[in-house]
């Protein structure tokens, strides 16, 4: 695929369940956070872009949702390009390419599972953004909102295919870790937990009221949320038009 040339073709997998191409993020440190802290992390996978509007309608069509379970996933409104039609969900309006959004944490969790793959941690979420040198944003140390989706260059339009902003791509060639949506990760969230990581204890929050959020959206403006350690949050069951996810893999 002409999109992937950025990334090692040795270095990627494809999950054969729902067609996710997953890039292998190497063991070994890299700087954490603001203050940039060394962290290790073992090998593992990292979804090439977030899950698109078709990847979910395929996962809703066979899992076939109750409409209990269905409203815990997923909010299927005006700003959803996911609808159920003719007996079958589908997406429409040519955003099959786009990332499904209004999904709740509880929706990319479903996924997960069903794909035999997981949410990355906040901590593999930030190395397999901003790569092991410590940069500020996927692409370098300045913001330059030409290189991601954002509130200032998307028009009419909300969110971008997912191939888009190739030049804003990660060290690794991950697409689209700033902007375009906000993506859930495992953790709870936790206020101190980066006090934590960097004493070495890298034991993940177990319990709390909300899940980390990574990485802006196209409904942002404030550079800040577009940075590789800026951490948002949200409780788990709220589903939002700027809020997707992006699938993970232990090695």
């Amino acid at each position: 695929m002409q999109q992937m040339e950025k990334v090692k073709k040795e270095l990627v997998i494809e999950n054969p369940k729902d067609d996710t191409l997953l890039v292998l993020i190497p063991a070994g440190k890299f700087l954490a956070g603001e203050e940039k802290f060394p962290v290790e992390l073992p090998d593992y996978y990292m979804a090439l872009h977030p899950v698109t509007n078709r990847q979910y309608t395929k996962f809703l069509n066979e899992q076939k949702p109750g409409k209990e379970e269905l409203e815990k996933w997923i909010r299927l409104d005006s700003d959803c390009f996911v609808r159920f039609s003719n007996n079958k969900y589908e997406s429409y309006n040519n955003k099959d390419e786009h990332p499904v959004v209004e999904v709740s944490w509880y929706g990319a969790q479903a996924y997960c599972k069903w794909a035999g793959l997981r949410l990355p941690t906040e901590l593999e979420w930030e190395k397999a953004s901003r790569g092991t040198d410590g940069r500020k944003y996927p692409w370098g140390e300045s913001y330059n909102q030409n290189l991601c989706r954002n509130d200032k260059n998307k028009g009419s339009e909300k969110t971008a295919e997912v191939w888009q902003y190739p030049e804003g791509s990660t060290p690794y060639g991950l697409y689209q870790m700033s902007g375009n949506v906000w993506e859930w990760c495992e953790d709870w969230y936790d206020s101190n937990a980066y006090k934590n990581y960097k004493t070495g204890n890298l034991t993940l929050p177990g319990s709390g009221t909300s899940r980390v959020l990574r990485g802006g959206s196209w409904g942002d403006d404030n550079e800040k949320y577009f940075s590789c350690f800026y951490r948002y949050n949200d409780i788990p069951g709220f589903r939002n038009f700027s809020y997707g996810f992006r699938c993970a893999r232990t090695f």
